[in-house]
């Protein structure tokens, strides 16, 4: 599928893109294009990798002129550029609404009129009944891709939903991890909050079974397990065998929830079981107003949402054996990284 093919990837210098990058630098690929604002990121990178395969375009996804040259003669785009931290969305919302949603239609826009053979849209639980300012965009950004699926015959756009991804910049395992190797206390909202945990391989897993089997307009969810904040932090602590380093409740942060969904009730009707994942097919009514305000579900009630605290739920020998899989994790245990290099 992807031999000789030329892909593109916004926001290819953070987590993500990495995660790309070494699924398919040395397979038959022709090309990948990484597309993002930070020349000293873009420099890691051609340092790191030294390949010619690699080409890499400085734009920022809400200028259409730079998508649009990034994107001209692409095959493949995987649209990851986003702003993710919820704190950051909530101070400035219009920055996190211009890059999620006006970046995203330009992403979009550039990809149909350019005949792209498929675009993937990241997304994020938080765009399921979203409460904060980062949800409402991603949510916004999905219904943008829903939308325009409708109206694009040449070019196939999907969306992919995530929950956490595991030791995924900015992300808490991280931070936990960090906290310990400097001595302080790790600090958790609150220990009955749950998260669905995804590593990054799993990421590129849901995204290259989205692109193999996926449909115009269609979501996918991989089917994760959670774990509570907990368990998560002791977990840890015991992985790196600091089982008595203290941990601080500090409360549940503005804008956060105690447990996140994957799938909305609404969703789940309709979702489609892929045995590790969930299909939704897109709402295709037309501009029928009655079916939206004459018309109901008449079983919708007997539905409730996948969430973190309705899914599989990981006790602590679960979760220190899913951390131990993680490279970092991995590396900080056998004495070839550090603290600075997270």
């Amino acid at each position: 599928m992807f031999k000789n093919k030329i892909m593109l990837i916004s926001g290819g210098t953070g987590s993500f893109g990495n995660a790309v990058i070494n699924r398919f630098l040395n397979s038959e690929i022709k090309e990948i294009r990484v597309f993002s604002r930070d020349e000293k990121k873009q420099d890691d990178l051609r340092k790191k990798y030294k390949s010619n395969k690699l080409k890499f375009y400085i734009g920022d996804v809400r200028d259409y002129d730079s998508v649009y040259n990034a994107v001209a003669g692409v095959d493949f785009i995987f649209h990851a550029a986003a702003l993710k931290q919820v704190p950051s969305c909530e101070f400035f919302p219009m920055e996190a609404f211009k890059t999620n949603v006006l970046g995203t239609e330009n992403i979009i826009t550039a990809a149909i009129n350019l005949k792209v053979k498929k675009v993937i849209c990241l997304s994020t639980d938080k765009a399921v009944y979203p409460i904060n300012a980062m949800g409402l965009s991603k949510s916004m950004m999905e219904k943008i891709a829903i939308s325009k699926s409708r109206l694009s015959s040449d070019t196939t756009i999907l969306i992919t939903r995530y929950g956490n991804v595991m030791a995924s910049r900015g992300s808490v395992i991280p931070l936990f991890v960090e906290k310990v190797m400097l001595g302080e206390p790790i600090s958790i909202t609150d220990g009955k909050m749950t998260r669905f945990m995804m590593t990054l391989n799993d990421a590129v897993d849901l995204v290259m079974y989205a692109f193999e089997h996926g449909r115009n307009g269609d979501i996918f969810v991989q089917k994760a397990p959670a774990v509570t904040m907990e368990i998560l932090a002791q977990a840890i602590l015991k992985v790196m065998s600091k089982s008595n380093h203290p941990i601080e409740i500090i409360g549940t942060r503005h804008g956060e929830k105690l447990y996140e969904s994957l799938l909305s009730r609404e969703e789940v009707s309709v979702a489609e079981d892929c045995r590790k994942y969930y299909r939704i097919s897109p709402d295709l009514r037309d501009l029928n107003y009655s079916k939206f305000v004459d018309q109901g579900e008449k079983n919708m009630s007997n539905f409730e949402d996948y969430n973190s605290h309705n899914t599989v739920r990981l006790d602590l020998e679960g979760m220190v054996n899913l951390l131990k899989k993680l490279t970092f994790i991995q590396e900080i245990l056998h004495g070839e990284s550090s603290k600075l290099d997270y």
